[in-house]
């Protein structure tokens, strides 16, 4: 039996894929999978499309990372209906097609979001705590209620409530390394905000630790065990690349700039990685000075 990773071209996915053993990829594009990862089996995924059941022939374990970029583009009505139907009903028809599988896979993985809490200034927060009410909490709390729908199917379900992913090749880091290369980086806002980070790494090591440990199930934070505010963050960066940190954006000019996802910055979330934990993860990158020297 093999794993099977829905969304594999993506950031996370192409490490992912690149740490699993013969894995299965699929997207919507077979071809565009077959050139990325020579020798690999690719399969269509389109989360607008009802999926066959052989979807998940010789499937085992399924990583489901596909959803539409919350980072490219302003919030429109539109992008907004992306977010939202990418996720919550891709995976509602991810988990029908399980249903009309021959032999459901024994586990799902399933992305999911630390936007789940909402801005909760300097709350720490679990997995026991509870959602947020804005547009980001109420997509994450619906998608992973159409993802644990495959309990009934008697799948295994882990939800990955993922941070601030930090890597060499994409995510959060990629964007923010011009302008602090530059000499403009700075805080946003007044900078008290949280940010729960994660080396990409550790990411992807939490998600194959979830899969291969049959007592985890639920809800799991994908962040590092030491969160920091968005002022520490930016002095780290900074100091890390031998640059200044003097431009602060402040809050309006934020919003001005690039409308409602501006929330998702200026957003305060103080995440604890307390389940990965008591299940035994041990992370590489514990602290953001370890995994500032590696990236960079």
């Amino acid at each position: 039996m093999r794993s099977l990773v829905v969304g594999g071209t993506g950031f996370v996915g192409r490490n992912l894929v690149g740490r699993l053993e013969n894995p299965i990829v699929a997207g919507r594009s077979p071809d565009r999978i077959c050139r990325h990862f020579a020798g690999l089996e690719a399969r269509a995924w389109n989360s607008e499309q009802r999926t066959g059941a052989e979807f998940f022939a010789d499937v085992d374990t399924v990583f489901h990372l596909a959803g539409e970029s919350v980072f490219h583009g302003r919030w429109t009505a539109a992008k907004k209906e992306r977010i939202r139907s990418s996720r919550v009903d891709g995976t509602r028809r991810l988990v029908e097609a399980m249903a009309a599988a021959d032999q459901p896979p024994a586990t799902l993985i399933c992305a999911s979001a630390i936007g789940y809490y909402g801005a909760r200034a300097d709350e720490l927060l679990s997995e026991h705590s509870g959602p947020g009410d804005d547009f980001l909490a109420r997509v994450c709390v619906d998608w992973e209620h159409e993802a644990m729908q495959a309990e009934e199917l008697g799948v295994r379900v882990v939800c990955i409530r993922t941070g601030v992913v930090l890597g060499r090749d994409g995510g959060a880091l990629a964007q923010m390394l011009i302008p602090f290369k530059l000499g403009f980086g700075g805080r946003l806002g007044s900078g008290n905000q949280w940010m729960s980070w994660i080396h990409l790494d550790d990411l992807v090591g939490i998600m194959l630790h979830a899969a291969a440990n049959q007592e985890i199930h639920g809800p799991v934070n994908g962040v590092a065990p030491e969160p920091v505010t968005n002022r520490t963050f930016t002095r780290a960066l900074a100091g890390a690349l031998r640059r200044p940190a003097v431009l602060p954006v402040p809050a309006s000019i934020l919003r001005l700039a690039i409308g409602e996802f501006a929330t998702v910055l200026l957003a305060s979330q103080r995440v604890v990685p307390e389940r990965i934990s008591e299940a035994g993860y041990i992370f590489s990158f514990p602290h953001l000075a370890e995994a500032f020297a590696d990236l960079l």
